[in-house]
């Protein structure tokens, strides 16, 4: 004897009518099955769980460790007692049709959900897993995800509608067509950035961990994440700025990637000079500056030169200004030159150069260009403030004055 016809006796002995034997078949059974589901869905959770560990603990890679941890098993277990329910609601609703129908597109439209939940807990455990490869560390992976999710979605969304209304696969991208414009607005921003995502990937503009400066959005700092629709940047004052995908590829912004890099990083920062402490040096004077260090053998040799051009062109040298001389200024910038190129912080490879800019109300700027060999910021800015220390300390000892405002009434 069947349960359907158990419960019908059970019902008969309270002489109940058929109606309501019917209805409380139908809540008995509902009941029944809700149990059944329940207890298959956890020991169907608690079987693939313990087993997918145990795979897990046997093998080395990490990626069924990250199945766990995204809950995959989880997820599959579900999907059983929905089984169950779809093989075993026709059999119990079979005397209310209209029901029937109605909660077996409900059962459906669930399993879709669930094989859509499921898929992504996949999609982001592929992401996790390449993400600890090197080869993929530093890649856009989160924006392809999203890009496959956001196709997948819209696939299911499509199966639940032909589900809900019964409608053919034709008229449905029909519909589809006339709401294209209306789909494209929506889907604008993610259309720009999956298209923003594909050239930074293939361009290799911006990489996760690269240090970029925008200053249209206030960004200075690592990139730690690029999805489809914005890049985190960390800032190094630990905030947390988003910049759009986009705009990587519209707006202007500074990678840092190529200085990491490279075998320096670049010292550009001048001093400023009174124009009027600027003055020739007699030849009396020479004397003193010969005993500065890196300064005798190059005070030789140019006031050689000099001499040997004076006295060729016969250059009447009872005024200074007359034929070629020495200035203050020009000794301070070589000094300057030899001390850098002495200097442990700095890299002898690259250039080292100190010139003068355009000279301004506030003096003639005295610009030191070189590279550092050392990269990391605070080593970096060590090294700089040990130059500049000594830069303008020494001014005096040539008889020069840096510009300074003063406020002084």
């Amino acid at each position: 004897m069947n349960l359907t016809n158990w419960l019908t006796e059970f019902f008969n002995y309270f002489n109940a009518d058929n109606q309501t034997i019917l209805y409380g078949t139908l809540v008995i059974n509902f009941i029944l099955l809700f149990v059944l589901v329940k207890i298959l869905d956890a020991f169907a959770k608690k079987i693939l769980i313990h087993v997918l560990q145990f795979l897990a603990d046997k093998t080395a890679s990490r990626f069924d460790d990250l199945l766990i941890k995204n809950k995959t098993a989880k997820y599959v277990a579900h999907i059983f007692p929905l089984l169950l329910v779809y093989k075993t609601v026709p059999v119990i609703m079979r005397r209310f049709i209209e029901w029937e129908l109605l909660f077996i597109k409900g059962v459906k439209i669930y399993i879709i959900i669930l094989l859509l939940w499921t898929i992504r807990s996949v999609f982001k455990t592929v992401r996790d897993y390449l993400k600890e490869l090197p080869l993929y560390s530093d890649k856009p992976i989160d924006s392809y995800i999203q890009v496959i999710m956001i196709v997948l979605w819209m696939l299911g969304f499509s199966s639940v509608i032909f589900i809900l209304f019964e409608l053919k696969f034709f008229e449905i991208v029909t519909a589809f067509g006339s709401v294209s414009a209306v789909l494209l607005f929506i889907f604008k921003d993610s259309i720009m950035g999956f298209v923003a995502s594909i050239s930074v990937s293939v361009n290799d503009i911006v990489r996760i961990g690269d240090w970029i400066t925008s200053e249209k959005f206030g960004a200075d700092g690592d990139v730690i994440e690029i999805n489809l629709a914005t890049v985190k940047v960390r800032n190094f004052d630990n905030t947390t700025t988003t910049i759009p995908t986009y705009s990587l590829i519209s707006d202007s912004f500074k990678n840092w990637r190529g200085m990491i890099e490279s075998n320096g990083r670049r010292i550009k920062r001048h001093v400023l000079l009174k124009t009027k402490s600027v003055r020739f040096l007699e030849k009396e004077e020479l004397k003193k500056y010969s005993e500065i260090q890196y300064m005798n053998s190059y005070i030789n040799h140019r006031q050689s030169d000099i001499d040997k051009h004076n006295t060729t062109l016969e250059i009447n040298k009872n005024l200074l200004l007359n034929g070629r001389n020495l200035t203050n200024l020009g000794l301070f910038r070589k000094f300057i030159q030899e001390y850098i190129s002495h200097h442990p912080g700095i890299n002898k490879d690259m250039i080292i150069m100190v010139r003068h800019l355009q000279p301004t109300e506030k003096g003639i700027p005295l610009e030191v260009y070189c590279f550092s060999n050392d990269k990391v910021w605070e080593n970096y800015e060590h090294i700089m403030a040990d130059i500049f220390d000594h830069i303008i300390a020494s001014v005096t000892y040539f008889d020069l004055e840096l510009f300074e405002l003063n406020f002084e009434k």
